[in-house]
């Protein structure tokens, strides 16, 4: 039998078709859009990574130059007066430098700052082991050259101290070695050469007197100096102006006497023959040898 489509029939096979396609176009949209949300998440994702990894980057090269600009300063801390240490630090702050002027922009350059960085303080850990050897070094030679000059200003102290005690030996030698007289008699003798206390009939004056022993005096030829002062201090001389230099004045002296000197007493007498008038009064005697007054006494004429 035959059958014939009706109108009923014919719009339930057209819609089919339709319906169909609508289902297969909604499921491609569908994996459509998770596709894009899974990729968009990814990208997400991605640029997040990408972002934090950026901002590590960065904050390890500021940390990183933080460290190499303490470095610079650190070496110039390290600096001494030793000018080849000096100028060795000064090469290494100079490879700091140009080490901050590359931009560290990525992983490989900061991994090479680092590398840098390391092998750097390396090098500033061996300056620091030099500086520190220097240093004790020069703190040994600075106790050295103290306890030296220490020593030196001991040395010179009692050199000076020794100068010192020989100066004054050699005083006391001198003032030792100075000849000395005792028993000094002063008088006046008239014309028969016997005393007299008249100034008027005095003729001579002598002075006698003993030359004591002195075992320190060297021994030989010595001139002994006689010096009369009248009341009126006017000088009795010989009938010359007559000079000797005691303690480094100039004298006139009135008459002199050589002898030969052996260390032991020895008695002798110098006489002054009269050249001018005699006046009244006391009369000073002075005997020098020397450069030195060895005695002295007085003479009383009316």
């Amino acid at each position: 039998m035959e059958t014939k489509d009706t109108p009923n029939n014919k719009s339930y096979l057209d819609h089919e078709p339709r319906k169909r396609s609508t289902t297969i176009l909604m499921i491609i949209i569908g994996l459509l859009t998770i596709a894009l949300t899974v990729l968009g998440i990814t990208l997400y994702q991605n640029n997040q990574k990408y972002n934090e990894e950026r901002q590590i980057i960065v904050e390890e090269k500021m940390d990183l130059e933080r460290q190499l600009n303490e470095m610079i300063i650190e070496y110039d801390d390290l600096k001494t007066e030793n000018d080849s240490i000096n100028t060795l630090l000064t090469t290494e702050q100079e490879k700091i430098k140009r080490l901050l002027r590359i931009d560290a922009s990525n992983a490989q350059k900061i991994k090479m700052y680092k590398k840098e960085l390391e092998t750097l303080r390396k090098v500033m850990r061996s300056y620091i082991v030099q500086i520190d050897s220097l240093n004790t070094r020069n703190r040994e030679l600075t106790e050295e050259n103290i306890q030296v000059r220490t020593e030196l200003a001991r040395v010179e102290q009692d050199r000076d101290v020794l100068t010192k005690e020989k100066e004054d030996l050699s005083s006391q030698v001198a003032v030792a070695s100075v000849l000395s007289a005792k028993n000094i008699i002063a008088e006046g003798l008239n014309k028969r050469s016997k005393p007299n206390d008249k100034s008027s009939k005095v003729e001579k004056i002598r002075v006698c007197f003993t030359i004591r022993e002195n075992a320190i005096a060297k021994p030989g030829k010595k001139i002994i100096y006689l010096r009369i002062l009248r009341p009126d201090e006017v000088v009795l001389t010989a009938g010359g102006s007559t000079m000797i230099e005691i303690n480094g004045e100039e004298l006139v002296y009135t008459e002199y006497r050589e002898l030969e000197y052996e260390n032991h007493d020895i008695d002798m007498c110098i006489y002054w023959d009269k050249t001018e008038e005699l006046i009244s009064g006391t009369y000073t005697v002075y005997l020098y040898s020397e450069g030195a007054e060895i005695g002295s006494t007085t003479l009383d004429l009316k």
